[in-house]
């Protein structure tokens, strides 16, 4: 073994002497000539190479945040009484071809033979697993006013994939690098490959959720769209929507994934990275509060509709843009550039009413709050379940094809009128629920009544986009709301007048990049916080998108709900 240098924390210190927990001297799967000091503390795992030489006396630290699991097992060599445990690590290294750091894997396997029964050679090995484990959850932080402490507890996934997400690579992507990463964290975990639109709605609205602890979406943000609205169409939608949630980027935009790993505190990646730093938090298992958005409809008041939002709502040039870059999804993320180019070469102006409750900047809402105690779900159990424990399950489950993953079913639906659902169609608006389930919106008024009088009307009628954002980023690489957090309760809105050019306009979007966009001083760019807001289109044909998704084209109001759902990240 040829130890790696990883960026890591300083090992941690009680009243300045570091407490080892356990230490050991092991060898190594690929030298059992070389023998290697091994010490675990509560916050650390440091390997030092055994020998006599100062200058070979190489040492590397691991934090244990950055581990995600690890595992004891018996040699496959029956003639061989040790025994092994491998230690799985995804710290900040460096790129070898750029600048910057991002997570990469590191595996730590060590045999251990101190005994001739190879049984307590197993014991021991099983031993050291176990501590890693329970020392790597153990640790519990303050971090932007969220207390986060431990739930120990099975943690069984239903994992939503949509393999036409992106460039149709989605189903490649989980099984080349969530899976085994799933497994290595001990997450037993059932795959739902989704066939055709709303698939996924209907199925999270029937399921029976006591099985679940988590439900995780590996695709774009559509999907994630339909599992929220099919949590708050149950009649428990409460409890429902209190199901933690996960997000692996599969598809163009990837906005939210971006925006959990934003929220992390690391720096901006590339799409498999980012995949890489998503599944890295997935694993680890924090649960935070996020906000959701109620957007009504203009239908009839005798039929009132509304759909619930986890990341913006769009009119003008941007839903164009979203909706006009289909056509280019086979170059997956750079559809959005291409569409940007193709929409600035015809620019339009779009007429409507835009109206909204602003912030109250002295209220106690933002500032001053206590410290919120939150959950921190164990995505890693104490002790690994066997294979069979998790397939026992009575939904209909097969082994996923050629899978070397003993923690992952695969759910499997087959309906002869779905056989045409992965052929190519025309992108139609996505519904709304009938009934109005979920919070009752205190702050609007019905579509056909004029705006409450502490509302803000923009005198202008001519615009160029609108857009309101409730999480960081509206794609991977556009930082669309540098202010916005997961929970802050507030709709982050952006408008431009028209009047701007397009070298003006360009300019916006390329500093939206490094999310500097709001520093423009053009007079035509508003940006405002708020709580509530309302759009009437003028025009006769148009689009309006939620979360990227096409909805009915008319009058359209939203209100925030802070912190109702729950997604896995960490802070």
């Amino acid at each position: 073994m040829e130890p790696k240098i990883t960026e890591s924390d300083p090992p941690s210190h009680r009243n300045g002497i570091t407490k080892v927990l356990q230490y050991g001297e092991f060898t190594t799967t690929g030298n059992r000539k070389v023998r290697y000091a091994v010490s675990l503390t509560e916050r650390d795992l440091t390997i030092q190479k055994i020998t006599s030489t100062p200058a070979g006396r190489s040492k590397v630290v691991f934090n244990l945040r950055d581990c995600v699991g690890c595992r004891a097992f018996s040699a496959d060599d029956n003639e061989d009484a040790g025994a092994y445990f491998s230690v799985y690590f995804y710290p900040f290294k460096r790129r070898w071809m750029s600048s910057g750091v991002a997570r990469q894997r590191v595996e730590q396997c060590f045999r251990v033979a101190l005994f001739q029964d190879s049984r307590a050679n197993l014991e021991e090995a099983e031993k050291w697993a176990g501590t890693i484990r329970e020392s790597s959850v153990r640790q519990q932080h303050l971090r932007n006013r969220v207390l986060y402490s431990e739930v120990h507890r099975p943690c069984s996934v239903m994992l939503l994939v949509n393999p036409r997400s992106g460039k149709g690579q989605a189903l490649s992507l989980f099984t080349g690098h969530v899976q085994r990463m799933l497994n290595e964290a001990g997450v037993p975990h059932t795959l739902v490959i989704t066939e055709r639109q709303n698939h996924a709605r209907e199925l999270v609205r029937e399921a029976d959720l006591s099985q679940w602890g988590a439900l995780v979406i590996m695709s774009g943000d559509g999907l994630l769209f339909e599992v929220v609205n099919g949590l708050m169409e149950r009649e428990d939608w409460e409890e429902a929507i209190q199901t933690p949630l996960g997000i692996l980027p599969g598809g163009s935009g990837n906005a939210l994934a971006a925006s959990i790993h934003h929220y992390s505190g690391a720096q901006p990646v590339s799409s498999e990275e980012l995949l890489i730093s998503c599944g890295f938090l997935l694993c680890k298992g924090l649960v935070s509060r996020m906000d959701l958005a109620s957007v009504h409809l203009g239908s009839s008041p005798s039929n009132p509709t509304r759909l619930f939002s986890f990341l913006s709502l769009a009119w003008g040039f941007v839903a164009d843009v979203d909706v006009e870059s289909e056509k280019y999804r086979h170059v997956g993320a750079a559809r959005f550039t291409m569409g940007t180019l193709v929409r600035l070469a015809s620019l339009r102006v779009y007429k409507g009413r835009l109206a909204y409750l602003p912030v109250d900047e002295v209220d106690g809402e933002e500032d001053g709050q206590s410290p919120v105690s939150l959950e921190m779900t164990s995505m890693s159990p104490q002790h690994q379940p066997p294979s069979s424990a998790f397939c026992s399950s009575t939904l209909l489950c097969q082994p996923l094809k050629d899978s070397p993953c003993q923690n992952t079913a695969h759910l499997t639906f087959h309906n002869s009128r779905n056989s045409n659902a992965f052929k190519a169609k025309k992108r139609e608006p996505m519904s709304a629920n009938a009934t109005l389930t979920g919070p009752p919106d205190s702050l609007l008024v019905p579509l056909d009544q004029p705006v409450p009088s502490d509302w803000v009307v923009v005198p202008e009628e001519d615009f160029v986009l609108m857009l309101a954002m409730y999480q960081s980023h509206l794609a991977k690489d556009l930082y669309a709301a540098p202010d916005s957090t997961l929970d802050d309760g507030l709709i982050h809105l952006i408008y431009v007048r028209a009047g701007i050019s397009r070298t003006a306009l360009l300019r916006l979007f390329l500093a939206m990049e490094k999310g500097t966009h709001l520093a423009n001083t053009s007079p035509h760019l508003v940006y405002t916080r708020v709580r509530a807001l309302r759009l009437e289109p003028y025009s006769s044909k148009g689009v309006i998108t939620v979360d990227g998704e096409v909805v009915e084209y008319g009058p359209v109001q939203a209100q925030v709900h802070g912190g109702i759902a729950r997604l896995i990240t960490r802070l």
